[in-house]
Formats: C-alpha cells, sequence, structure tokens
C-alpha cells in the first residue's frame, strides 16, 4: 500500500495525544496526563503506533502549542492593533476605533477580541 494511503488510526492518536509517555516505575507503563496509568490493553494499543500516527499526534500538539502562544500574545497583540485606530480619535473608546475600520480590519479586530474573551481551551486530540 502506498504510504499516502496510511491514515492514522483515531483511537491511537487520541490515546497518545492524552499520555504521559514518561515510565512510570511502579507499574511500568505509561500513563494518561491525569496521573492513571495504561491499562495493559492501552499500553499494547500504545506499542501498536506507527510513524504516522505518532507524526499526526506530534502535529496536533505543534497546532496546540501554537494555539496557547496565540492566547498568551492576544492582549499585547490586541493594544499593536488598536493603537493606530486610537491615535486618530479625540475621543478614544473601541466604538468610535471600529468605526474607522475596513471590512478586513474589523475581521482582524474580531479575532483579536475573541481571544481576549475566550477561555483558554484545553487540550482535546483533533480540536486544534
Amino acid at each position: 500500500m502506498p504510504e499516502a494511503d496510511i491514515r492514522p488510526r483515531p483511537d491511537i492518536v487520541a490515546l497518545l495525544c492524552g499520555a504521559d509517555l514518561k515510565r512510570r516505575p511502579d507499574t511500568n507503563t505509561y500513563s494518561h496526563r491525569d496521573g492513571r496509568p495504561f491499562s495493559k490493553e492501552e499500553q499494547a494499543l500504545a506499542f501498536t503506533a506507527t510513524r504516522v500516527e505518532l507524526e499526526e499526534v506530534s502535529a496536533q500538539l505543534a497546532r496546540y502549542r501554537e494555539y496557547r502562544r496565540a492566547m498568551e500574545e492576544a492582549p499585547e497583540a490586541f493594544r499593536r492593533f488598536l493603537a493606530p485606530f486610537m491615535e486618530q480619535l479625540t475621543e478614544k473608546n473601541l466604538g468610535n476605533a471600529v468605526q474607522l475600520m475596513s471590512v478586513d480590519e474589523r475581521t482582524e479586530f474580531d479575532r483579536l477580541l475573541g481571544l481576549l474573551i475566550d477561555p483558554v481551551r484545553p487540550f482535546t486530540p483533533y480540536d486544534f
């Protein structure tokens, strides 16, 4: 089968995304991020992971790290984005600044504002 046809198995990706892959000396297994050791079945399933599945886990975790970085940088990014609009205003408030924005600028404003308002979501496989 050509490698392009190989798809990661979602159950293995989900298991590995939620795993702490440091071996526990007390159970000689991997564990879930909440500390529960893998069952024998989960440990056996983890050992069947393919390169494609490990790459998918890595890609999902990288996307989540990027999401967290964007959330952490959102307050400063929002301030930098608004600064040129506020400089143009005598009465400096968001309503007046929004009136100066183009459609694309308003889209960016809404995106940044959403990052400020929304709570940070926990990592969930296939969510990012």
